[in-house]
């Protein structure tokens, strides 16, 4: 095979110009050394290189340089073989150019390029690679980046690659690449579609998490409501000693919330079924009163019907609450007081202002627990 020199006036001068030079030095007259090491790609090209220069900077290719030649005079050659013969050149510019890099020779040889700092042990150019590949990552080049990433030791782009392939993964399988890798790298896809899988069952945690939350959120503004209906009144439901409610009042805070357990206790209050379990509705207000109960620390001076009665109850049953129930009372109570601590936040940040909030109008219904 023919073997394509590349001369010292045509490629390793066209490097020196990136070298820092000493103040004061002019760079025209500075003395260049000639190149000692030919650096030999696949396709047959020679580079000429300084051993001194590629010794600095990766430790590799100080090692292969050291290693003892079978003749005192035969010439230092350095292999790298695998890769475009370009993608070579880009590496050596880099390694002559004081830890520089161009943005054309990462868009053009950045794969190649994360090889050659892998196999050669150079850091800073690692990290550059990495950083452009996480840019540049497509549906059809990210099987082909995430198999080079485990090659290469490479972490971050690794777990870029999982997580694009998590957004991406119905276009991503319609690929070619996609293909080849089913038929020669099972382990690699077994590995991907557990990464799926696991990042699936955690968003439906989350959101279950969420909903939870929602729920004992939604709960802690009913026992507020309750409370306030059976001390205050709201617009239709009110206390018994005081004077009836009228829809002309002003809506509460939690009108959204005061509303739907209003109705509720209207229909409670009326329904022939109540006792025994018979009506679902009357079932949820059963389960609020018993809540609030639950909660309540002045059951002796709390104006919501049947409260002191459920505490009474409680005390005399030796068994008490289960487990799930004494379970959603510390839950329902840390909603409220994270609502408690938010709210005075809101109110400090806002200072002397009053934030007016105009929510759309719901409806809500109370689940049963």
């Amino acid at each position: 095979m023919q073997t394509m020199t590349a001369s010292p006036m045509m490629f390793p001068v066209h490097s020196y110009e990136y070298r820092e030079f000493p103040a004061g030095t002019d760079q025209s007259s500075a003395y260049i050394p000639l190149p000692d090491v030919q650096i030999r790609t696949s396709g047959g090209l020679s580079i000429p290189a300084h051993a001194s220069i590629l010794a600095s900077v990766s430790p590799v290719l100080e090692n292969m340089l050291d290693r003892p030649r079978k003749r005192r005079s035969s010439e230092k050659i350095i292999p790298i073989l695998g890769v475009p013969c370009e993608s070579v050149k880009a590496f050596v510019r880099f390694l002559y150019s004081s830890s520089r890099c161009s943005d054309e020779d990462m868009v053009n040889y950045g794969m190649h390029l994360l090889a050659l700092s892998h196999v050669f042990s150079v850091p800073q150019l690692k990290q550059r690679c990495t950083r452009t590949l996480c840019a540049r990552l497509t549906v059809d080049n990210v099987v082909d980046v995430l198999q080079l990433a485990r090659l290469c030791d490479a972490p971050d782009l690794h777990l870029k690659c999982m997580k694009f392939l998590s957004n991406e993964f119905k276009a991503v399988e319609q690929t070619e690449g996609w293909k080849f890798l089913q038929d020669h790298d099972p382990w690699l896809e077994l590995e991907i579609l557990q990464f799926l899988d696991e990042v699936d069952s955690r968003q439906k945690r989350r959101s279950r998490k969420r909903e939870e939350q929602n729920l004992y959120v939604e709960l802690s503004e009913a026992m507020e409501c309750l409370e306030h209906i059976c001390t205050e009144g709201c617009t239709i439901v009110g206390p018994y000693d005081k004077e009836p409610p009228t829809k002309n009042r002003g809506p509460c805070n939690k009108f959204t919330t005061c509303q739907g357990l209003q109705l509720l206790i209207r229909h409670f209050a009326g329904c022939g079924k109540r006792v025994n379990g018979g009506c679902r509705r009357c079932k949820r207000m059963w389960q609020l009163l018993r809540l609030h109960s639950s909660i309540c620390d002045q059951p002796d001076f709390c104006k919501v019907p049947l409260c002191r009665q459920f505490k009474l109850r409680t005390q005399l049953e030796k068994k008490g609450d289960d487990a799930r129930w004494r379970l959603l009372v510390r839950r329902v109570m840390s909603a409220k007081a994270m609502y408690s601590l938010s709210l005075s936040k809101r109110k400090r940040e806002e200072g002397p202002r009053e934030a007016i909030h105009a929510n759309p109008p719901r409806t809500r219904s109370f689940t049963t627990l």
